[in-house]
C-alpha cells in the first residue's frame, strides 16, 4: 500500500508537467543563426516548430519570447530586455522584437516557448543570440587607412576587349597586397572585446597571430560608392544610383585579447573594389576600417581605431586581381607580423584614405567560406614535377598545397582547367621548412589542375581542392528513379553554388562573375526551393533596389551595377519578381 501512495503523487506530477507536442528549434534573427551584427532597431525573430515523436497535425497556437542582456540573466528567468508574455498567434516567422530600445553594441540573448493545438506549452528553447551593430553613424571614429605607397585611385581599366578576343590584353598589375598592424598595451583584466571591421575590396582580420573567423573573400559585394570616369550611359546615369553602402562585420575577439602587448592586423586584397577589368570599373586602392571595443572587469572601456598610427608594409601576395589570379612569394613573408614582439620599426605609417560614399551597414548576409574539400580522384604524371590532377567535380575555389618541401625560390605554377579558364596562380617557396598555400583574394573555376615545377614526387595528401561559395544551407533534396534526372539535379546544384559569391548570384563564375538580374530572377525560384536563401536574397534584393536610377527608376541588368551592364525589361523585372517569389517561398511580407 505504501508504494501505491508514493506512486500516485508522482503520476499526478508527471501529468501536470506534460509538455506540448511541439518544440521550437532553429531560432533565427533576421534569418541568421546567432548573427554577430544586426543594425535593425527592431529585428525579426523566427523559429521552426518540431513535432514531438513525429506527431501529425500539430500546430502552434501561441508563443512567448523572453530576451535578456546576458545569457546568465536569460537562463535565470530575468528577461531585462523583453518579456512578451503569452501571445495568441500561429506566427513563427518574422516576429518583430518589441522590447526595450536597443543600444549600439547591445548583446541580446533570447528564448521562445510555444503552445500547441491542445493548449499545452513547450519547454523553453535553447538560447539564441544577436549583437547590435553601430547604430549611429556619428559613433564611427575610425578612419579608412591604406598603403602609403599607393594612391587613392583605382587601377586603370585595360583598353582592350573581352578575354575571348584575340587582341585581349591583361590588366595592369597592382602592387603587392599590403599588411596593416597596430600594437597596443593592456594593463587591466579584459571582460570582453569586439571588433567592427571591414576592408575594400577583400580583407583578412587578425588578432595576436590568429586569423579571426573562417570567412573568406569578405565583405560581400555592394555598390561601394561613386566611381570616376563613369558618365551617362544610355538611360543609365553612371553615378546616380539610389543607394550606396559598405558592409562591415563584427567579431567577438575576447578570447584573443589579454593583458600586456596585443596586436591586431589586416591583410588587404583588391577584390571588386579595384578589379582592373575591361567591364568592371574600379573605385580605388584597397583600404581598411576598424573600431575595436575592449571592456575591462572594472567597467571601463578602451577603443582602438584605424588611423595613421597604424603601420604598413608589403605582404607576400605579390599580385591579386579578382579576374586575373594571384601570385604568392613566401620569401617575402613577415613571420610574426600580426603578433606581439614583432619589430615594425622598418614599416611605414599607414596612409589615411578617402571614405567611400557608401553608408556603413551591418553585414547581415552569409559570407563566402571553404564549404567542401575534395581529394584528387586521379593524378597523372606528365613529366618531372609536372602533374595533372582531376578532383572529380567542377568547382569554384582553389587548390590547397600542403606540407611541401623544396629549395627557396622554386616557383610552383598552378593552371586551372575548365571550359573558359581565367586567372593565373603561382607559389614561390621560401625553403627550409614544410610549406602550405592556398589563394586568398580570388577564386578559380576548375575540375582539373595542372601543376608544374613541383619539388620531387607529389605524395597523397599534399594537394586538395577547396570549394568556395556563399554559406547558404541546402534545405531541399531531389531524388527519383531516373539516374539521368538525378545527375542533372546534381550538376545544377554544383553550377548554382559555383555562382554564389559575395551575396549575389553571377551569370558565370569565371569569365564575367557579374550579378545579372535577369539570370537571377529566372533562377531564384529553384534556388529558394533548394536552399535557405533568406538572408542571401534579402541582401541581393536590397542591391537591386539600390541600383535603380534615383531620377527615373530604371533598373539595370546588373546589381550591384558594373559598367557595361545595360539590359531590358527582363532584367529590370527582377525588381518585382524576386521580392514576390521571396514572399511566396518564405512568407516575408
Amino acid at each position: 500500500m505504501k508504494r501505491k501512495f508514493i506512486l500516485a503523487p508522482v503520476l499526478l506530477l508527471a501529468g501536470s508537467l506534460a509538455f506540448a507536442g511541439i518544440k521550437p528549434e532553429r531560432l533565427r534573427c533576421e534569418y541568421i543563426n546567432n548573427p554577430q551584427v544586426v543594425d535593425i532597431q527592431n529585428p525579426r525573430l523566427s523559429w521552426i516548430n518540431v513535432a514531438d515523436q513525429g506527431e501529425r497535425g500539430q500546430f502552434q497556437t501561441a508563443w512567448e519570447i523572453r530576451a535578456a542582456g546576458t545569457k546568465e540573466k536569460l537562463l535565470s528567468g530575468e528577461a531585462d530586455l523583453w518579456n512578451s508574455g503569452k501571445t495568441m498567434s500561429s506566427e513563427s516567422v518574422n516576429v518583430v522584437y518589441n522590447g526595450k530600445k536597443l543600444d549600439s553594441r547591445q548583446e541580446c540573448w533570447w528564448q521562445v516557448r510555444v503552445w500547441d493545438s491542445k493548449g499545452k506549452v513547450s519547454g523553453w528553447s535553447e538560447p539564441a543570440f544577436w549583437c547590435m551593430g553601430i547604430l549611429d553613424p556619428g559613433e564611427w571614429k575610425a578612419q579608412w587607412i591604406g598603403a602609403p605607397w599607393q594612391g587613392e585611385e583605382a587601377l586603370p581599366r585595360p583598353a582592350s576587349p573581352r578575354p575571348a578576343s584575340p587582341d585581349y590584353k591583361p590588366a595592369v598589375l597592382p602592387p603587392p597586397a599590403p599588411l596593416l598592424r597596430k600594437s597596443f598595451m593592456i594593463s587591466k583584466e579584459v571582460a570582453s572585446a569586439r571588433a567592427f571591421v571591414t576592408g575594400l575590396g577583400f580583407f583578412e582580420f587578425y588578432a595576436n597571430g590568429q586569423k579571426i573567423s573562417k570567412d573568406v573573400l569578405v565583405p560581400n559585394l555592394t555598390l561601394y560608392g561613386k566611381r570616376d570616369d563613369i558618365g551617362p550611359i544610355g538611360i543609365m546615369s553612371g553615378n546616380n544610383f539610389s543607394e550606396y553602402r559598405v558592409m562591415y562585420l563584427s567579431y567577438d575577439i575576447t578570447a584573443h585579447i589579454m593583458k600586456g602587448e596585443n596586436v591586431i592586423g589586416a591583410f588587404l586584397g583588391n577584390g571588386f573594389y579595384n578589379p582592373a577589368s575591361y567591364w568592371c570599373q574600379g573605385y580605388g586602392s584597397p583600404r581598411f576600417l576598424g573600431q575595436i571595443y575592449i571592456r575591462y572587469t572594472d567597467g571601463t572601456e578602451d577603443i582602438i581605431i584605424t588611423d595613421n598610427s597604424w603601420r604598413a608594409d608589403l605582404g607576400p601576395v605579390t599580385m591579386d586581381l579578382i579576374y586575373d589570379g594571384e601570385h604568392y612569394d613566401a620569401r617575402l613573408e613577415k613571420p610574426g607580423w600580426n603578433n606581439a614582439g614583432f619589430d615594425d620599426s622598418g614599416w611605414q605609417y599607414a596612409a589615411i584614405r578617402k571614405a567611400p560614399e557608401g553608408i556603413l551597414k551591418a553585414h547581415m548576409s552569409p559570407t563566402d567560406r571553404v564549404m567542401e574539400v575534395l581529394p584528387p580522384v586521379k593524378t597523372e604524371k606528365l613529366g618531372d614535377g609536372h602533374y595533372k590532377i582531376d578532383f572529380g567535380h567542377e568547382i569554384s575555389g582553389w587548390v590547397h598545397l600542403m606540407n611541401i618541401t623544396g629549395e627557396a625560390g622554386r616557383k610552383i605554377e598552378i593552371k586551372y582547367i575548365c571550359e573558359s579558364a581565367m586567372g593565373a596562380n603561382s607559389y614561390i617557396m621560401k625553403g627550409g621548412v614544410p610549406e602550405s598555400y592556398s589563394a586568398r583574394f580570388t577564386w578559380f573555376v576548375f575540375r582539373e589542375a595542372e601543376i608544374t615545377n613541383w619539388p620531387g614526387e607529389l605524395k597523397p595528401g599534399q594537394i586538395m581542392a577547396e570549394a568556395v561559395y556563399t554559406d547558404v544551407e541546402t534545405t531541399g533534396k531531389f531524388e527519383c528513379s531516373s539516374e539521368l534526372f538525378n545527375t542533372i539535379n546534381r550538376i545544377w546544384w554544383r553550377s548554382q553554388t559555383d555562382n554564389m559569391h559575395g551575396g549575389v548570384a553571377s551569370d558565370c563564375p569565371h569569365r564575367e562573375r557579374s550579378p545579372y538580374t535577369g539570370d537571377g530572377q529566372v533562377s531564384c525560384v529553384t534556388v529558394m526551393h533548394n536552399f535557405d536563401a533568406r538572408p542571401f536574397y534579402t541582401k541581393w534584393i536590397r542591391d537591386i533596389y539600390g541600383a535603380r536610377n534615383k531620377d527615373n527608376g530604371y533598373v539595370p541588368n546588373g546589381a550591384p551595377w558594373q559598367p557595361g551592364c545595360g539590359g531590358g525589361v527582363a532584367w529590370g523585372a527582377a525588381m518585382n519578381i524576386m521580392p514576390w517569389e521571396f514572399y511566396i517561398h518564405y512568407g516575408d511580407r
